[in-house]
């Protein structure tokens, strides 16, 4: 309702598409449009302005190139066909003299409320840069539809670590910054923009918006080379080398309902990079951590499997359909290799599914050298992630080279030991450590940190096969593909403010569920807890659809 009341503002400026011409692309409700007094494109949903003069922008040699400042720009468009589907391409062609080729390119589908972007920069010289940004609006105030008194953008987090929370902010706010996605929208119609990258091969993506006033939205612009606090980062982001470089691609649509935008944008990630299948049941089972902890023993966790087995399984529907995990959180290594392989074994004969918890990216005890386990001739010291000459350290942990042929020595060794001992389900934290930016990798062909964690996590999935269920706790939200499930929030045990907290990662990410088969809401610990703390507790695993027990069922009583 409140687009059409804005479209004699926004007419200013954009130009519409009143004659074909190979400026003006028209697909079904899609308008894309070259502007010529802007260099930009205006781009039209339902012959409504969705946003005006969108350009794109890079760093070369230390400066920020506009595309909308080269002196030409060559339009055209021809049909498509991709993952997605049967579309067009238009794409913008910028040249000038000294500067490299640009090339932007829209993709354009006839049944999507989306449209998709990136560019790249091409030169008969190598070019580098660590900045490349598709989607710049300098102004959202006259491009996209009339803010309310309560309308919000989304800011979400980049990753799960330090209770870091989902936040609806309201205009106005001074500046914003959202990371891989956010949503405009007003909250009480409901309708809004939803902007963000669908590939994380190479980039970490954040959409920044300036200073908002109540009723002005600032400038948008969604780039790659996010590298700060927030990304768990102490340096630049890495830089892509070559005679070829490419942008994230970005997705931006407008959504009469931006919660259907989020599963939108979702499903816009599976298509180009699919989740990992999983053909089993919903998983339901126990974790050491929440109560057990520290405390890990032999006799211990023989008795909670019994527990589960006489109490639990098969009662109430809880594991009815056969699959139960009884997984050992951190400390699991109070066991022996013999006892660990007793203890899945055991498992086994009571009809549960044996789990067991790995940091791949982390050391320990960074300051101590030592070899590398499975007597490889590795040390430590060399799996090391150097900031600025120095061991980047993160929870205390020293950060491993996710592509240092050390640290695949020491996945394959761990992770030959889990299937050997017959563990089929494996927790994976503190999962940032291996996607940091550092002062160079092992492999010279990869230079950020999103390149790294993909080479890493590649080979680690690989090594595990396809029978074991991953699920990741501390990790960032992208890329999806190597775990089945990913925790939905940082820790979260039984108190009230455990529940919200959880509820707030929940309220605003359930849309993962798309890019991973689970959402984990983190072990339901229940103790000497009140009952309707306990009651709240148990209801978020079954909002979220994935129950973990995490109480210390080896202790007597009920």
């Amino acid at each position: 309702m409140f687009l059409c009341m804005f479209l004699l503002l926004a007419a200013v400026q954009f130009s519409g598409c009143s004659r074909s011409t190979s400026e003006c692309l028209k697909v079904k409700d899609w308008e894309i449009i070259y502007n010529s007094r802007s260099g930009g494109v205006d781009i039209y949903k339902n012959s409504l302005p969705l946003c005006g003069s969108v350009y794109s922008s890079f760093k070369y040699q230390e400066k920020l190139i506009k595309s909308c400042d080269y002196p030409n720009h060559r339009i055209s468009s021809r049909k498509y066909e991709d993952e997605f589907g049967k579309g067009y391409i238009y794409q913008v062609v910028c040249t000038d003299s000294v500067l490299p080729m640009l090339v932007q390119t829209f993709y354009i589908y006839p049944d999507y409320d989306y449209v998709l972007t990136d560019f790249t920069i091409e030169d008969d010289q190598e070019l580098s840069s660590n900045y490349m940004a598709p989607l710049i609006i300098d102004s959202l105030a006259n491009g996209s539809f009339l803010w309310n008194a309560d309308s919000r953008v989304l800011k979400v987090p980049f990753d799960n670590d330090k209770w870091g929370r989902y936040r609806s902010v309201p205009l106005p706010f001074e500046q914003l910054t959202s990371y891989e996605v956010t949503a405009l929208f007003n909250n009480e119609e409901r309708n809004g923009i939803i902007v963000g990258s669908v590939e994380h091969d190479t980039w970490k993506t954040a959409v920044s918006i300036g200073k908002s006033s109540l009723y002005n939205m600032g400038s948008l612009c969604c780039y790659g080379g996010v590298a700060d606090e927030q990304t768990r980062d102490s340096k630049p982001h890495g830089s892509l080398v070559g005679r070829r470089l490419k942008s994230p691609k970005v997705f931006i649509g407008y959504f009469s309902d931006w919660r259907d935008g989020l599963e939108a944008y979702a499903n816009a990630n599976a298509t180009i990079t699919p989740p990992r299948k999983w053909e089993g049941a919903v998983p339901f089972g126990w974790n050491s951590w929440g109560g057990m902890e520290r405390n890990i023993n032999f006799d211990g966790v023989i008795s909670v499997s019994d527990f589960i087995k006489e109490n639990i399984q098969g009662k109430g529907h809880f594991g009815e359909d056969g699959l139960v995990f009884v997984g050992l959180d951190s400390f699991w290594d109070n066991l022996n290799w013999e006892q660990l392989k007793q203890f899945a074994d055991y498992c086994k004969a009571n009809g549960q599914v044996p789990g067991i918890y790995w940091t791949p990216f982390c050391d320990w005890f960074p300051e101590n050298d030592r070899a590398l386990e499975g007597n490889n001739g590795y040390f430590y010291s060399q799996t090391h992630l150097k900031v600025n000459g120095k061991t980047k350290k993160l929870c205390g942990a020293g950060c491993m080279d996710p592509t240092a042929p050390s640290t695949l020595s020491r996945i394959n060794f761990f992770i030959d030991k889990f299937k050997a001992a017959g563990f089929k389900y494996l927790k994976l934290d503190f999962m940032t450590n291996g996607i940091v930016e550092a002062d160079s990798y092992y492999r010279d062909d990869i230079t950020t940190g999103v390149q790294a964690y993909n080479f890493g996590m590649k080979h680690l999935r690989e090594r595990c096969g396809d029978d074991m269920f991953i699920v990741e706790s501390i990790a960032p939200l992208f890329p999806a593909n190597y775990a089945h499930a990913r925790r939905i929030s940082c820790d979260a045990w039984g108190e009230m403010w455990h529940t919200n907290y959880m509820m707030n990662s929940l309220s605003f990410g359930w849309w993962l569920n798309r890019v991973y088969c689970f959402n984990d809401p983190d072990h339901l610990v229940m103790g000497d807890r009140s009952d309707a703390e306990n009651m709240s507790r148990m209801t978020t695993g079954a909002v979220t659809g994935y129950c973990m027990l995490g109480d210390n069922l080896s202790t007597k009583g009920t």
